[in-house]
């Protein structure tokens, strides 16, 4: 098991207040020095804020970049690879991401397409829509969506990004990266139940030591701690693929019947953790982050729809799926509203990272150059003109 992120929430009051900045970025590597004192990798330090209309209100949309760009600066000074800026929920405010993210290299945010108290933002979908179509176009084998993503129902806290934001004092939490539990856990037994019971005990165990050494670090550094977000992370370590840990229990792959109730299994165990939780808390199926799921979406085992089926018992929602190119505005704003619609109605979060490919078609290998994605075949959106 590895420790997938450190993600310190601060709260700006303005794009001045370097401070706290600062005050993150040490405090993030004090704790990865304590982990990694006790024997694990950290494999990333991540700093994420409260929305950004927040703290750049009244600005010019030049203003708004040209602050972000500064806030860039100041990390690649401090060693932060990674910051979020917290989401958009004004469809002024989300049509100005596709420029924030040409401008920058670094800079991760978001836009909020709805909650349980206010229900489904159409008009949000639509601009998130534009936006993840422009920024397919404007950007590197659309790469750019790798730093955005469209949410519904999700809380402050969660340390995975884009997805993450923060609301109130200081405080952090934990992302881990545990498929390699799951695949140790799944190789004992074929039987689901049998399954169950021994990774409930696995994580139980590794989990409340993770935790132990969280809130020592809480306590000696006087910095809130949020929880773990429990959820099971990619590797691209085929050894470790969540997809191929299923196989151990499915009488076929990953995609085939029994994939849903393994889903919800796995699901209820996260939940029930007695650890402090935070964030999703679910299961993440990153298309493009995981060796046995791309390999799977090749062989065309699962879909989109899939996917989305599977979040209804489990997930994170749609995460790295790549589409083609040419989809247009209003079937990406199709696939946003079934998202919204399911995270609003079993009031859970989930979150769509999705990957148009410029020039390419469903059936096509996508041709990523980046060392966070695995290449697989572009997902279909229309079964009759794909």
């Amino acid at each position: 098991m590895k420790i997938r992120t450190i993600t310190t929430g601060i709260s700006l009051q303005s794009p001045a207040d370097v401070e706290k900045i600062r005050q993150a970025a040490e405090f993030n590597q004090q704790a990865k020095e304590v982990f990694e004192h006790q024997g694990y990798e950290v494999q990333t330090k991540r700093i994420s804020t409260n929305s950004w209309e927040e703290y750049l209100a009244g600005l010019s949309n030049r203003e708004i970049i040209n602050q972000i760009q500064n806030i860039e600066r100041i990390c690649q000074s401090l060693d932060v690879s990674f910051f979020n800026i917290g989401y958009a929920n004004q469809p002024a405010s989300i049509a100005l991401i596709p420029d924030i993210n040409q401008h920058t290299s670094l800079i991760f945010c978001s836009s909020k397409i709805g909650d349980i108290k206010t229900g489904i933002n159409f008009e949000n979908i639509q601009e998130s829509a534009k936006l993840i179509q422009r920024i397919s176009q404007e950007t590197e084998n659309g790469y750019g969506n790798f730093r955005f993503c469209a949410w519904a129902n999700c809380p402050p806290t969660i340390p995975f990004f884009p997805t993450s934001y923060h609301e109130g004092n200081t405080a952090f939490a934990i992302g881990l990266e545990c498929c390699d539990l799951v695949m140790q856990a799944f190789s004992q037994t074929e039987n689901i139940q049998t399954a169950e019971k021994i990774l409930q005990e696995i994580l139980e165990i590794e989990l409340n030591k993770t935790a132990a050494i969280a809130q020592k670090i809480s306590k000696n550094f006087a910095i809130a701690y949020h929880g773990i977000d429990t959820s099971l992370a990619p590797s691209l370590d085929k050894n470790y693929s969540i997809a191929f840990a299923y196989e151990k229990l499915l009488n076929g792959k990953f995609g085939q019947p029994g994939t849903l109730a393994i889903s919800g299994m796995l699901t209820r165990i996260l939940k029930s953790l007695s650890v402090k939780i935070c964030g999703y808390s679910g299961l993440m199926l990153p298309v493009c982050e995981d060796v046995g799921l791309a390999m799977r979406a090749n062989e065309q085992t699962y879909d989109i729809t899939n996917l989305l089926l599977y979040s209804a018992v489990c997930g994170c929602g749609l995460d790295t799926v790549p589409i083609p190119g040419n989809i247009t505005v209003e079937k990406i704003a199709a696939i946003l509203t079934d998202l919204a619609t399911l995270a609003i109605k079993l009031d859970k979060p989930l979150s769509a990272r999705l990957f148009p490919i410029p020039g390419k078609k469903a059936g096509e290998m996508t041709n990523f150059n980046s060392p966070y994605l695995v290449d697989c075949q572009i997902f279909a959106v229309d079964y009759t003109n794909s």
